[in-house]
């Protein structure tokens, strides 16, 4: 089988898939089937965006680290805002802010709900800032063929750059408010950073699935697929095993006479390709599912029944199917692109980017240098190993750069990080839930009495700030609670400090 590589095509990523021999490269978050028109009415429990928040934006500099003249040019920073429970600034009430992931800011805001859910509890003003160069955050007058064009226009998108737009923004929108005494907490997968960065901005973050190890070959190249392995082996050892043996199976048919078009056939696929790149196609659909294999229905990335990596197993376990590996391998793909059954066939080359994620290659190519690529020999996907060199060669092709595998490690930390925050960080919340494959990634024990790790061995991505349902499980209401009373906590000492 040609090396699994999963690109933005997420993520993670990451808006459609293809396959590059000898690399891997996995995004943040991938895209889904889903049209932009649909996506405002299938969020989580069917909140509507339209009484969410409301969408302003902020003249922010393109560089904010040099002085060339070209550094002053600006763009419009798109973000949402939410004061429906905000307690003013005369009381200087708390304003939580959503650190922007890289996509479309309004994909991640229909999908914080837990921010919405504390919000009247603490008068919290709610804002979410939307990561330049994505969704409508884009410089050069908004023009993406320019600001796609190069190297030299596609320079300034960075973590660093972000984060600095975030300090900007905020500060500007305290003064605007009159609120430069209101407390800020961040949310979110950058908001570890952040807080590190810019304590002066925020008195504390809540980072979760964090996957800040996941760098300078801090954590094993493996662990990424061992925990897709496990969450799937732990809910079926025949649809383990049916998985993991079928990519040669894949591979062995489509170098047969008409073997492209049994392919075809057994996986509905909509138009003849000369590559179906069909272990992509599904490589992607075992990934997510794992990675919101949530306890109740949901559609961050596609519509999903609860326990989602459980209904693929059923479907490869399903007797019905008898000994046809593909079609226990259609099934299973159909919960993750098809749980609603309206489609009828699959594009597997289609180029639909609903969340606004296609900038994800870049940033995957200079800075975010996540080696997650290895698959030793009882991965469900077929052994290889990662393979940096291939990766290398394809960013320079692709983008006319070298990949800065240590920077990351060089700008935030990593290495011995108990150590080295136990020395000056505090008021940071990593949660991790260990069925999610950037886990792997995660801190996962408690650096200090204010940098503390929360795990949950049944949690998936992002699932403690999922929308709250009744049918949430107990130990994700207590993961929530336990988050609620910590920030309670740096709010309560913040307003102590301030009386001193």
């Amino acid at each position: 089988m040609a090396t699994r590589f999963i690109f933005l095509s997420f993520c993670l990523l990451f808006s459609s898939t293809l396959t590059i021999s000898n690399a891997k490269i996995f995004p943040t978050f991938p895209s889904s089937r889903i049209t932009p028109e649909k996506l405002s009415s299938l969020i989580s429990n069917s909140k509507d965006s339209q009484g969410l928040y409301k969408t302003k934006y902020h003249t922010q500099i393109l560089d904010h680290f040099n002085y060339n003249p070209q550094s002053y040019q600006t763009f419009q920073q798109r973000y949402l805002i939410n004061d429906t429970h905000w307690g003013g600034s005369k009381n200087n009430a708390p304003i939580f802010v959503y650190t922007g992931n890289e996509g479309d800011i309004e994909w991640f805001a229909q999908n914080t709900g837990f921010m919405y859910d504390v919000a009247p509890k603490f008068k919290a003003l709610l804002v979410f800032i939307e990561h330049r160069y994505y969704g409508k955050s884009i410089p050069y007058g908004g023009n993406k063929e320019i600001a796609y064009k190069n190297a030299s226009t596609t320079g300034y998108l960075s973590s660093t750059q972000a984060l600095a737009d975030y300090a900007s923004l905020i500060i500007d929108l305290k003064k605007n408010l009159t609120a430069t005494d209101s407390p800020v907490v961040v949310f979110g997968v950058l908001a570890a950073w952040f807080r590190l960065k810019y304590p002066h901005v925020a008195i504390g973050a809540l980072a979760s699935s964090a996957p800040i190890l996941n760098f300078d070959n801090i954590v094993s190249p493996y662990s990424f697929s061992n925990i897709i392995t496990q969450d799937f082996r732990s809910v079926s050892e025949n649809c383990y095993k049916v998985i993991k043996g079928s990519w040669k199976q894949i591979e062995e048919t489509a170098k047969k006479p008409g073997g492209l078009e049994k392919l075809q056939k057994a996986f509905r696929i909509c138009k003849s390709e000369k590559n179906l790149a069909i272990e992509s196609w599904l490589s992607t659909a075992f990934v997510y599912t794992a990675m919101t294999d949530y306890p109740t229905p949901s559609n961050f990335l596609n519509p999903l029944p609860a326990f989602p990596v459980k209904e693929m197993c059923k479907a490869i376990d399903d007797p019905k199917t008898g000994n046809d590996v593909f079609a226990k391998l259609y099934g299973a793909a159909s919960v993750y692109y098809n749980y609603s059954g309206t489609a009828k066939c699959f594009d597997l080359n289609g180029d639909s980017d609903p969340h606004g994620l296609s900038e994800w290659g870049w940033q995957a190519c200079t800075e975010m240098i996540m080696l997650t690529g290895g698959d030793n020999k009882d991965s469900i996907f077929e052994e290889s190993e990662e393979d940096y060199d291939a990766r290398a060669r394809y960013c320079k092709e692709a983008y006319g750069v070298d990949p800065r595998p240590n920077w990351i490690t060089t700008e935030f930390g990593g290495h011995k990080i108990g150590l080295v925050l136990k020395r000056f960080a505090s008021n940071i919340i990593f949660f991790n839930g260990l069925r999610d494959p950037w886990s792997g990634g995660g801190v996962l024990k408690n650096i200090s009495k204010t940098v503390l790790a929360l795990v949950e061995k049944e949690g998936a991505h992002h699932v403690d700030l999922r929308f709250s349902t009744k049918e949430d499980p107990q130990w994700l209401k207590d993961v929530r609670r336990r988050e609620v009373e910590i920030v309670g906590k740096w709010i309560s000492q913040y307003f102590q400090d301030l009386a001193q």
